[in-house]
């Protein structure tokens, strides 16, 4: 029973009208993250929606179909009725993938309608292939033609060699639906030629795939296995599951035709499996009808009766006629062996039926051969008869030589059994030499399918010689790798080690340098401290003498009170690296109020804090404000015995500390005179040395500037001093 190879011409037409791309991964990835990358809800994410959908077309169908529906919905929303088009072809294709037809073709003639509408030529020439594809797998082959045809004349017009290559495969097909398979063959060359031309392997493999198809109906067994392999390596490579799962259907027929029963199964079980995962009912029917018709070649009828019933409740289910005429030819068949020709002959009747409405020679051919040997097992040698003639007739047509040699064994029987020995001779003879010729091609074809094996084998054994080179290599390769890592390791390892008893030495001598800088800054403000100490005494007991040489007793004894109270402040200040504010402003207080005791320089003070400023928080260095105050007083007011001011005034502004000192004496400039220079820059250089030690431990800004008030056009001299502090935490 070598009939298996009749399912493949449906599996020609899915394997035909798959779409242009071959979908890969690195296509998805690229397409995702521009999606993920483009957020805006615009025609550019229903393009990129309906590309990605695409990709995922031999890949996963639902996920197809669902971007596909996204794509379709934001289309309508954005009324972009170009992309809503494109859309509806995706929804159509996928459709009918799943055998589905009518919505497909509901879909596939919106699509058409909006493409017209948009004057869209090059949508509305998609439209023609999708619907042709769509007729032809509804058994509808004229009008399959007739959008083919259509499509074909716009291609050229265009230029467009890649929808040409595949609108000619797509004719094709149909030529050898109807058993034109000169005419198919030629086609499928044409499709090839040009797929050739533009360089492109990969979408040239499906008029390999249908060439190996033609070879394998025709008898060439080693020539379509050879083609089939050559799909099939390069369809694993992209894990192209769609591609995988019709190669392996058709090389399960060339298996089959050699009787090697294990391997049709096991390529026939690997393509139900991806056909279920791709969720293509139409081709699981194909393989369940195909695996029961090796249990029946077995003789397991029953695994083959329940194979190929599943099959045909399949095929009805998604009223598939021609999956059904396979199914009730296998049947019929079946029945034969299993010596029920009545039941046999049902099956024979209905297959024709539904052949002769597909207008399918070749089935329409078996279905005829069937009924004449059943006729004869019936002993109705009449229509036996009938029945050889029709199916020798497209046998000869078809050139089929195993059904001629079929037909002309039956019509040498039935012409015995009529008394007709001499066209029962006739034919005896024109069997005999059938079966000769059919012999000498099947010993070459046996011949040829040793030599392919034996030269298969010899690739193999030359591929598994270079994979042992290669395997040692890589061993070889992978022992220096580990002992170049162990020493590279060793390495790294010692030099972690240097690395880290330098880093610590660094470290101690770093943290001993910060130590020994610390201590020095420490140093030299009590130097200074002690520095501003006597210099302050100093003055104060010059004003003391001053007092008691005029014999001012009682305010010389008021201002040694005065004094002593101030000098109590000052020295315990003296002793500590920051004080409180607050204290600070009471010693200058202090201060002022004592040289305001000598008549001959009383002069008026304020001291004003800023609102926002809360004095008892902030710690500072002591000292710092009271030498500019006393610069004022001994050098501010030369000369100018009435009318002396000085203002304090201390506010916080950009976290900087800013206190001024004005006086409305001679200013600045009059102040410098050559002999009294290095006494009055005394303070104002401790005070300087000081800040820049003490900014640099409290980390917040310190300094000093100096400018007379003429260029605001006031008298005197103001003095700008940023003071480091430090903040309590209250």
């Amino acid at each position: 029973m070598k009939n298996i190879k009749l399912s493949i011409i449906f599996l020609i037409v899915l394997m035909t009208f798959q779409t242009f791309t071959f979908s890969q991964e690195r296509t998805i990835d690229s397409l995702k993250n521009a999606l993920i990358l483009h957020k805006t809800n615009d025609t550019t994410k229903v393009n990129l929606l309906n590309k990605l959908s695409l990709s995922y077309n031999s890949f996963d169908v639902n996920k197809s179909i669902e971007i596909a529906q996204e794509a379709n919905d934001l289309a309508k929303q954005l009324n972009y009725k170009k992309g809503e088009a494109r859309s509806l072809i995706r929804l159509s294709n996928i459709h009918r993938k799943k055998t589905e037809l009518d919505e497909a073709k509901t879909l596939g003639h919106q699509a058409l309608q909006l493409y017209e509408e948009l004057n869209d030529e090059s949508g509305i020439n998609d439209s023609y292939i999708s619907l042709g594809s769509l007729a032809y797998r509804n058994n509808n082959p004229k009008t399959a033609l007739e959008y083919f045809e259509k499509a074909l004349i716009y291609s050229q017009k265009t230029d467009n060699l890649k929808q040409q290559a595949f609108i000619l495969n797509n004719i094709g097909t149909i030529s050898y639906a109807q058993g034109n398979l000169d005419d198919a063959l030629s086609y499928f060359k044409k499709s090839y030629a040009i797929r050739d031309q533009l360089g492109d392997k990969k979408l040239a493999l499906d008029a390999i795939s249908n060439i190996a198809t033609i070879c394998l109906n025709q008898g060439k067994y080693t020539e379509a296995l050879e083609n089939y392999n050559h799909c099939l390596n390069i369809y694993r490579e992209d894990n192209n599951k769609r591609g995988i799962a019709h190669i392996t259907y058709n090389m399960s027929a060339v298996y089959y035709e050699w009787q090697q029963y294990d391997k049709t199964l096991k390529y026939l079980e690997e393509s139900l499996a991806l056909h279920k995962e791709l969720k293509n009912r139409g081709m699981i029917a194909s393989c369940l009808v195909n695996i029961g018709a090796v249990y029946a070649d077995l003789k397991e009828f029953p695994k083959a009766l329940e194979f190929i019933t599943a099959s045909l409740n399949l095929s009805k289910e998604i009223d598939d006629i021609s999956e059904l005429s396979a199914c009730h030819f296998q049947l019929g068949d079946l029945r034969f062996l299993m010596g029920q020709p009545k039941i046999a002959l049902k099956h024979y009747k209905t297959c024709l039926e539904l052949s002769e409405t597909l207008d399918s020679k070749i089935f329409i051919c078996h279905s005829h051969i069937g009924m004449a040997k059943t006729y004869i097992e019936l002993k109705n040698y009449t229509k036996a008869l009938h029945h050889a003639l029709e199916g020798k007739k497209i046998a000869d047509e078809l050139q089929l030589l195993s059904q001629q040699k079929l037909a002309s064994g039956i019509l040498a029987t039935v012409y015995s059994k009529m008394d007709n020995y001499k066209n029962a001779f006739k034919s005896h003879q024109e069997f005999k030499a059938l079966n000769d010729s059919l012999f000498n091609k099947e010993n070459v074809e046996k011949i040829t399918q040793l030599e392919y094996e034996y030269k298969y084998k010899q690739a193999l054994d030359s591929a598994s010689i270079r994979e042992l080179k290669l395997t040692k290599t890589v061993k070889d390769t992978n022992q220096n790798l580990e002992k170049s890592q162990r020493n590279l390791f060793l390495g790294v390892i010692a030099f972690l080690i240097l690395a880290i008893v330098l880093g610590a030495i660094i470290f101690f001598l770093k943290l001993r340098n910060e130590k020994a800088k610390t201590q020095n800054i420490e140093i030299e403000q009590k130097l200074l401290r002690s520095q501003m100490t006597p210099h302050f005494i100093f003055n104060s007991l010059s004003v003391l003498q001053g007092m008691i040489l005029n014999k001012e007793d009682k305010k010389s004894v008021l201002y040694l009170s005065k004094f002593s109270k101030l000098l109590r402040i000052t020295l315990e200040n003296s002793r500590d690296k920051v004080v409180p504010l607050h204290e600070e402003l009471t010693a200058v207080n202090n201060y002022l109020e004592l040289q305001n005791l000598e008549v001959s320089q009383s002069y008026q003070y304020t001291i004003l804090v800023d609102e926002a400023l809360d004095v008892s928080v902030f710690e500072i260095p002591p000292m710092l404000i009271q030498p500019f105050i006393e610069n004022a007083i001994e050098h501010g007011f030369k000369n100018q015995k009435e009318n002396r001011k000085i203002d304090i005034q201390l506010k916080y502004l950009n976290k900087d500390l800013i206190c001024t000192i004005k006086d409305n004496g001679v200013g600045i400039n009059a102040q410098k005179e050559p002999k009294k220079r290095h006494k009055k820059s005394l303070a104002t250089t401790i005070t300087n040395e000081r800040l820049k030690i003490v900014s640099k431990e409290f980390k917040t800004n310190g300094s000093i500037h100096i400018e007379n008030r003429k260029v605001y056009d006031e008298q005197g001299t103001i003095v700008t001093l940023i003071i480091p502090y430090k903040k309590r935490v209250v």
